[in-house]
């Protein structure tokens, strides 16, 4: 649940708070309340400013998951589909973009550092077997780099996960990881 929670708003609401009953004690001559705005208030606040400027959003499902997935998912999924996922759904900071380290570390960047970005996810069946399907904005890496790098990927995301790479449109790469019950 708190990986749900931006940390950024968090620290703006209760910083916020805490700073204007500061505010509003040091006008009534309140000297505790005025420490604990001051003292705990503002720092929170610029805490959560900061944060606030560095965060990245959980990546959206694209689709709902099915009750059949999630029983397949239960059943199937290995460590590193879990990850990823758990990953893609939390709020980050100080990243440019989700998966970062991973595309960069496979070879997935242009010469300016650009970076696919994911911009869904979704859980399907596929004969059988649970599959995690990343959805990229890839309009500076084509597809062929993709599948260039596919033997690196299956070697990267581990054993127990089949790689497969589709374009199912124009600047969109769909990675899908898929639990290979062999």
């Amino acid at each position: 649940m708190l990986r749900q929670v931006s940390l950024g708003t968090l620290g703006l609401t209760i910083g916020g708070i805490l700073t204007i009953i500061g505010f509003i004690a040091y006008a009534n001559d309140n000297a505790t309340l005025n420490l604990v705005g001051f003292f705990y208030g503002i720092p929170l606040l610029l805490g959560g400013l900061a944060l606030k400027a560095n965060e990245l959003k959980p990546v959206p499902f694209s689709q709902a998951t099915t009750p059949t997935v999630l029983a397949l998912r239960q059943q199937q999924a290995t460590l590193t589909q879990n990850k990823i996922r758990q990953d893609l759904t939390r709020y980050c900071y100080g990243q440019d973009v989700h998966f970062d380290r991973a595309l960069s570390y496979l070879g997935l960047t242009s010469s300016d550092q650009e970076l696919p970005v994911i911009t869904g996810l979704r859980e399907e069946e596929i004969n059988g077997n649970y599959a995690l399907i990343l959805e990229f904005d890839s309009s500076v890496i084509p597809i062929d780099v993709w599948q260039q790098k596919q033997e690196k990927m299956i070697n990267y995301f581990g054993p127990g996960v089949d790689v497969k790479i589709t374009q199912p449109k124009e600047d969109t790469i769909e990675l899908t990881l898929i639990a290979d019950k062999e």
